[in-house]
């Protein structure tokens, strides 16, 4: 497919649910804003380059895959269902779960040696996955029956339509609910940047370019960019205390005698430590914000 008449490349992204919710503020944070003529729009501008069309999730790699789409975002598990030749750019880090097969407490089935075949197609699997589910179940040399559901697969054990599920967990906990207990993992997804391989020789640059805006904003989340003045004959601890990327920056502060300023980039979760061993060390002056977009 060639580039559109206007000259953008056209990325497919989730139409709705947290997913759609992550994906805007993330490309928003990159400097890629969403505008579109209204809420229900099907198509949106999406920064100069690029230009967004919102379809179910679960179609995204087949429109990446037929070229009805330059690029997408969706989750691996879908991509992999998709048994399609894409190719994942980036991580995008969010929409974990994990796609795991599941049992009734009471079946007696802990693990995947626990699946005996009943001589009559094996146990039943219900699953919204077949294709990744019958590839598992194969590998691992267990006859099963699959039972394709579109949702809810954990309720079919108690419907008595099926033996077994495969289903999306993120915390567990709908599967505790249901008296069910997970036996295996068959695959850990989140969301993925994807595109068809053969078509990225002519879109490398601009793929390039959005990967590392992407990118810069998932590095800078959890960080923080910390300020200080310090004592002078104090940077040999400083440099202990605030590593940073490549050690801190340290700057003379105008007519501030003993005093240099001191500035690094430190993860969230260390900031309580960093502010307190600077204090200890003469520190003052202290200022600490957040960071939008960290590039390498």
């Amino acid at each position: 497919m060639q580039q559109r008449s206007n000259g953008r490349l056209r990325i497919a992204l989730p139409n709705k649910g947290r997913l759609a919710d992550d994906v805007r503020t993330l490309f928003a944070d990159a400097g890629l804003e969403l505008r579109s003529a209204g809420d229900r729009a099907l198509v949106a501008s999406l920064g100069a380059d690029f230009e967004a069309i919102f379809v179910r999730a679960q179609d995204i790699p087949e429109f990446v895959a037929d070229g009805a789409a330059d690029a997408g975002v969706t989750g691996w598990d879908l991509v992999c269902e998709s048994e399609r030749a894409l190719e994942s750019l980036l991580d995008l880090e969010f929409g974990r779960c994990r796609l795991v097969v599941a049992a009734r407490e009471e079946s007696g089935i802990a693990s995947l040696t626990d699946i005996v075949s009943d001589g009559n197609g094996g146990p039943r699997v219900a699953t919204a996955f077949p294709r990744i589910t019958k590839h598992y179940f194969a590998d691992a040399h267990c006859t099963i029956t699959i039972v394709p559901v579109s949702g809810a697969a954990e309720i079919a054990p108690h419907l008595g339509i099926a033996d077994i599920v495969t289903d999306l967990v993120s915390t567990g906990s709908t599967l505790r609910v249901n008296q069910l207990r997970e036996i295996a993992t068959i695959l850990e997804s989140t969301a993925r940047l994807i595109i068809a391989p053969e078509r990225l020789p002519g879109r490398k640059r601009a793929m390039d370019e959005l990967v590392a805006a992407l990118e810069s904003v998932l590095r800078a989340r959890g960080m923080r960019y910390i300020m200080a003045n310090i004592p002078r004959a104090a940077l040999d601890q400083v440099r202990r205390v605030l590593p940073g990327l490549n050690g801190p920056t340290v700057i003379d502060v105008l007519n501030g005698g003993h005093l240099v300023a001191v500035h690094a980039v430190v993860r969230q979760d260390a900031i309580y430590r960093t502010i307190a061993d600077l204090k200890t060390l003469g520190g003052e002056g202290i200022l600490v914000t957040r960071i939008e977009r960290l590039m390498p």
